[in-house]
């Protein structure tokens, strides 16, 4: 980091720190305001701050105008940042004084001999371990923006006291918050809940919270999306395989799963045996390998499967597709010969490269290495890590260290994919695996006519299909590419004369393979293109006395652009283009 940059939110230390201030002169401001208010803990998170409160009453909009009011005559006060610190009873008297009984309950988990370190800026103190800015002054006021206030648990125990967080986010200049609130507004009109129902893809019931439904266009999505990817499955040599989507809950003792995830996972009773409905796909795959002998020659052997999962999300997690408790998950269970590691890892990642780049989305790697609770020797961990990091390095890539996320039986890349408003999302994964192999007892028989283990790597691109679903609907803004869009052409006719020519030409169009719908309804001919604008429609083709006599058709763009009239070959020509080499347009 260099030096001119230390002092600005380049530096992610400094961006934290200056967010924490945030937090206490939030909290200043709240209890200068409504001093019964009792205050629990206010940290710095990933896009900005929040402060969680006690409060007897529901804080409003027009609170938090007030509030952000008084953060800025804060501010402008340039008060000193002092940390001191106290013994820990003598900090127990401090805050029991103080009458704040969360801050008691924070210092009462501490160690007995701990020294207690306390931040006061004026009249305000508050139990913190730091780092602040030294003066609020630091602070820009007219850049500080409160977001949103929430509902949340006091140590996020749902048996535990309700609190209210109120969130905010601060900038050391106001051009700078107000880029940031007008990409946040435009998040919001791509919010794929919000387009999802207005583009008729799913819905959500109150009869099945966290389980999507998809409705006809959004199959058509859906399955125009698998289409596509097991296109590119096949050219790059794997198989497809479905495995049940309930099985005994032995094999989940037996894969290890259980230890992990059953607090996770819904189970059943069938003829008097425990059963468990898949959260995800790996233990079935082990048993389709297992199901015949295999050769080195069979190897690498690729197995890709679409795998409904289910896992049990606490409801207050579920978000639209982002988060939900029935998904599809794009696994494959690659296994080879330790020889082929690395260029199996180049393999895959050069899929992902490929399907990532037709949707216009680039991508972090980052390269998680062994957890505390992991399973197998460390040996192999660390010819798995060496390996993945050399497969990468090789390639080009960069990537960051996560240091100890690996899954609990192996070291893995994630792919974080940046959207076009810059957000990122964690979808594909390449983790390796030599522990499952093991529990399995998987085999191959060598060229020396001696049995050996397999390795495997666990592999998703596109995560689960559902996320993606949702990530490439606000990526898009719900306009999405000819060949992906639910319906790629509409026929707009000028008059009822126009209707069977209209129909015609639909038919025309279906026949050659593209989805087509026609809008019959008596309303005019600008209200017509508008709404197939709104739905998002690449193209329209207007029809009226003109064309039936000339036998083209007028074409428009969603975007306005008027291409004019042209044959309906040539017009069939330029789509059949646009389809075929996956254009972003």
């Amino acid at each position: 980091m260099s030096e001119e940059n230390k002092y600005t939110f380049e530096n992610e230390e400094y961006r934290r720190t200056y967010w924490h201030t945030c937090s206490h002169v939030l909290a200043q401001a709240v209890k200068r305001l409504h001093p019964e208010v009792k205050l629990a803990i206010g940290p710095s998170i990933e896009n900005g701050f929040y402060y969680d409160l006690d409060a007897p009453f529901a804080f409003t909009p027009e609170d938090l105008a007030e509030i952000e009011g008084e953060m800025r005559k804060i501010c402008k006060e340039k008060l000193k940042l002092e940390r001191f610190e106290l013994p820990r009873e003598e900090a127990l008297q401090y805050m029991e004084e103080r009458q704040e009984p969360y801050k008691v309950e924070l210092i009462n988990d501490l160690p007995a001999d701990a020294h207690i370190s306390f931040y006061k800026q004026g009249e305000f103190v508050d139990l913190c371990a730091g780092p602040h800015l030294d003066s609020t002054g630091r602070i820009k006021g007219n850049a500080i923006k409160l977001t949103a206030c929430n509902a949340a648990y006091w140590r996020g125990d749902s048996n535990r006291q309700t609190l209210q967080r109120i969130y905010g986010v601060a900038f050391p200049k106001k051009e700078e918050l107000d880029a940031y609130l007008e990409r946040i507004e435009e998040a919001k009109r791509r919010d794929h809940r919000k387009l999802g129902k207005e583009l008729g893809l799913f819905m959500m019931t109150e009869e099945g919270p966290g389980f999507p439904f998809f409705l006809p266009k959004g199959m058509v999505l859906k399955n125009t999306l698998l289409d596509y990817w097991r296109q590119c499955h096949k050219r790059y040599g794997y198989v497809e395989i479905s495995t049940p989507i309930i099985l005994n809950q032995e094999l989940w003792h037996r894969s290890g799963h259980w230890d992990h995830y059953k607090d996770n996972m819904y189970t059943t009773v069938i003829d008097g045996e425990d059963y468990a409905v898949k959260p995800m796909n790996c233990p079935g795959g082990m048993l389709v390998y297992k199901s015949e002998p295999h050769s080195y020659r069979d190897l690498p052997l690729r197995m890709a499967e679409l795998g409904l999962v289910h896992r049990h999300e606490m409801s207050g997690a579920l978000h639209g597709l982002f988060r939900v408790r029935c998904f599809t998950q794009d696994d494959a269970h690659i296994f080879m010969t330790p020889d082929q590691m690395k260029d199996e890892i180049k393999n895959v990642v050069k899929l992902f490269d490929e399907i990532y780049s037709t949707f216009g989305l680039t991508y972090q790697i980052e390269l998680s290495t062994m957890p505390e609770d992991h399973m197998g020797d460390e040996k192999d961990w660390k010819f798995a890590e060496d390996t993945l990091q050399a497969a990468i390095t090789e390639m080009g890539k960069d990537f960051i260290i996560n240091a100890g996320d690996g899954a609990f039986y192996g070291p893995k890349l994630d792919f974080h994919l940046a959207d076009s408003l810059g957000r990122t999302w964690q979808c594909g994964t390449i983790q390796l695996d030599f522990q499952m192999p093991e529990r399995f007892d998987l085999e191959y028989v060598g060229e020396d006519g001696e049995k050996h283990r397999p390795v495997m790597i666990h592999r998703a691109l596109l995560g689960s299909i559902e996320r993606f679903i949702g990530v490439i609907t606000e990526h898009f803004a719900g306009a999405f590419p000819a060949w992906l869009s639910p319906v790629q052409v509409k026929l707009l006719p000028v008059t009822d004369r126009a209707m069977d020519y209209a129909k015609n030409v639909a038919a025309q169009l279906d026949s050659q393979g593209f989805r087509v719908e026609v809008d019959g309804r008596n309303e005019k001919i600008g209200k017509k293109i508008r709404e197939a604008t709104l739905e998002k429609i690449p193209f329209m083709l207007v029809v009226g006395d003109r064309d039936m006599e000339a036998g083209t058709v007028s074409v428009r763009t969603r975007t306005g652009e008027d291409l004019g009239a042209m044959s309906l070959a040539d017009f069939a020509a330029k789509l059949h283009e646009i389809v075929d080499s996956k254009a972003r347009q």
